[in-house]
């Protein structure tokens, strides 16, 4: 007994001091004949019924003529360690690292899109969705659907869209999205010939020029403007994109970012020359 080691006193002493009676400190459990037999019976059900909790092995148990009550069972199953696994969503697990935009890089005007949603609220509270596409060697943004909701359906229509006004494209990349990794999407897709590249999980930034274009949307677009209705944020969104498209077309743009890039290069340059020298 820990009280009778840590301060040296008789086991009679000890049981007064904690209101025990002795003959409960000297019981020794004397297991029946059959919780052998039992308990391994336990965890076959366990293993055949993952979900199954105690009662329901319980009842499992008396059914087959198992002296089992509620509290035997509890009393084992405590004993035993057992448990009823918490559930985890299944999810489709697509994406691959070879698939990222350091890898697998745009050569040409409609060789690469890459699409992603972004989320906004209008000023009543209603949720905004945005849907958008973009051309990776153009940078050109190709859609900007705006919707309170879309679905893989509404994916399809704007992609049939775009490829009956611009042409199709070899490759889309995309995260693992329920909407873009839909058994509806990659069947349309692959009838027209467009692989599906598709991202490892959890690396937005192989996906890297939508995760660039949303970034910019965010900062000069959605943090700028207040949305009252669905409309609002339509006629809004057209005109941002319009103005986007406008200035990177006519090189400015281009040339403000081929700029940063070089300055954010030539940083990075002297970071490391100056750690190694």
């Amino acid at each position: 007994m820990k009280l009778q080691a840590k301060f040296t006193v008789s086991e009679r002493r000890a049981c007064q001091v904690i209101d025990q009676p002795r003959s409960s400190q000297r019981y020794e459990a004397n297991p029946r004949d059959d919780e052998s037999s039992l308990v391994k019976r336990m965890f076959q059900l366990t293993r055949q019924r993952p979900r199954f909790g105690y009662r329901r092995i319980a009842a499992l148990l008396r059914a087959e003529g198992l002296a089992a009550s509620a509290t035997r069972v509890y009393r084992l199953w405590r004993r035993e360690g057992l448990k009823v696994p918490q559930k985890k969503r299944k999810r489709r697990r697509l994406g691959e690292s070879a698939n990222g935009c350091h890898r697998r890089r745009a050569e040409f005007k409609d060789h690469v899109w890459a699409w992603d949603f972004v989320f906004d609220k209008t000023t009543g509270g209603a949720p905004l969705k945005w849907l958008s596409i973009v051309d990776e060697h153009t940078r050109e943004s190709l859609a900007l659907k705006t919707a309170r909701r879309i679905t893989s359906e509404d994916v399809i229509d704007t992609l049939a869209e775009l490829f009956a006004m611009r042409g199709v494209p070899q490759h889309i990349r995309s995260d693992n999205g329920p909407e873009f990794a839909a058994k509806a999407i990659g069947r349309w897709l692959a009838q027209v010939s467009v692989e599906a590249l598709y991202i490892e999980p959890g690396s937005p930034w192989k996906n890297g020029y939508a995760e660039s274009f949303n970034s910019r949307f965010r900062d000069e677009f959605l943090a700028l403007e207040e949305f009252e209705s669905l409309a609002t944020a339509r006629q809004l969104t057209m005109a941002w994109k319009d103005d986007y498209n406008h200035y990177l077309h006519n090189g400015w743009y281009r040339n403000l970012m081929l700029v940063i890039t070089l300055i954010s290069a030539f940083s990075v340059r002297q970071t490391r020359k100056s750690l190694f020298s």
